[in-house]
């Protein structure tokens, strides 16, 4: 096996292709964050994204997308973002994990959301977790009736819920792919005061993480679309969804809503409307990414598997990395494994998002004393 090392600022046309065709030959890597131009995205705003191509008889078989820090120390892709990770290869294709490290100069490769089928990375998984998916078909009708077909438990309740929205905002209208990038900005403040009232971080306090949102949004590819979906009740936008969709995968990734609206559960009625328009639009499969959600539950038809762990070669960086990072995230899986862990913990954070909200807010002045 050829391995050579590439970096994503100028990928050839040639390589690009190849790449799109080990994504077509096979279903696990349709998902759009396995694309080349999710790791060129990557690419534009932070240091360190290289692809690893390996080669059998001169012609490129595999590509392994990778950020590199100075020490060594890789991580997959966008980690923390993707909600998918591979060496995208033909069918096949067999590597030897020690040599592809030491290609990549890495100590250490880190992973979260590694596809199941990466049987040479099998010995350096330390967990693996459920990643729900929905198998969606083509709507024949309306969409009420598509509910009813795909979902008839949830049809009754959120028909009443979209009704009572229609009669208290105004006619509600779906839009499967928006675009206009106001709306987005709308979406990512609804998201960034989302992470913080439930005292997570905010994502969209990252520059770099809103430069590639920014950027996926204008890319019309086929392998990697960026889709802004937007629920309106009369003319105000009351619930968004931007995420990245392949030919046939559609991810779901970044999902919001005016919080005026809760009770109405708007990310709910988003996600059922978004699962029917792809359906539409020729998209088989919905991936709602790793993760416990009540709403995941409801809607998934069946679950994939999605592997964590660390790939090592011997080296003094790569137990340091390993040591410090694997109880941080096995406490991490613990907590979220367990509801009688998880629900404390949620609480307290979204406690400590109250206070830290609380605490930003000017002292509203006083209401004038009625006459």
């Amino acid at each position: 096996m050829d391995i050579t090392i590439h970096g994503l600022d100028g990928l050839s046309g040639p390589l690009r292709a190849a790449w799109h065709r080990a994504m077509d030959e096979s279903p696990e890597y349709a998902n759009p964050f396995l694309a080349p131009e999710f790791a060129e995205g990557v690419g534009r705003f932070r240091a360190g994204p290289r692809v690893a191509v390996l080669r059998e008889g001169g012609e490129p078989v595999g590509f392994f997308p990778y950020e590199r820090n100075s020490f060594g120390v890789g991580r997959a892709i966008g980690l923390g973002l993707s909600d998918c990770q591979a060496l995208v290869h033909r069918p096949g294709v067999v590597w030897d994990t020690e040599e592809l490290l030491k290609a990549c100069r890495l100590s250490v490769f880190e992973f979260d959301h590694l596809v199941e089928e990466q049987k040479p990375f099998g010995g350096h998984v330390t967990g693996t977790f459920a990643s729900p998916v929905i198998d969606l078909r083509a709507g024949e009708g309306d969409y009420a009736q598509w509910l009813r077909d795909v979902y008839p438990r949830l049809a009754r309740a959120t028909l009443k819920k979209e009704r009572r929205l229609v009669r208290d905002l105004g006619e509600l209208r779906f839009i499967y792919d928006e675009r206009d990038p106001r709306v987005l900005r709308t979406l990512m403040r609804w998201k960034s005061a989302q992470y913080r009232r439930t005292g997570r971080m905010d994502r969209f306090a990252r520059p770099w993480i809103v430069g590639l949102v920014d950027h996926l949004f204008e890319l019309r590819e086929e392998h990697l679309t960026g889709v802004l979906s937007v629920m309106y009740a009369g003319d105000r936008p009351v619930a968004a969804h931007f995420g990245p969709a392949s030919r046939t995968v559609f991810a779901a990734w970044f999902t919001a809503y005016d919080p005026e609206f809760r009770y109405y559960s708007p990310g709910l009625l988003m996600h059922l409307r978004m699962a029917e328009a792809a359906g539409r639009h020729g998209v088989r499969i919905m991936d709602l990414g790793r993760g416990e959600k009540e709403y995941k539950d409801w809607l998934k038809t069946r679950e994939l598997r999605v592997g964590e762990g660390f790939a090592t070669r011997p080296h003094p960086v790569a137990a340091a990395h390993r040591m410090w990072r694997r109880p941080v995230r096995g406490l991490r899986n613990t907590v979220l494994a367990h509801p009688g862990l998880r629900e404390p913990a949620d609480r307290l954070l979204k406690t400590l998002g109250t206070l830290r909200t609380s605490s930003r807010k000017k002292p509203a002045d006083p209401a004038p004393r009625p006459r």
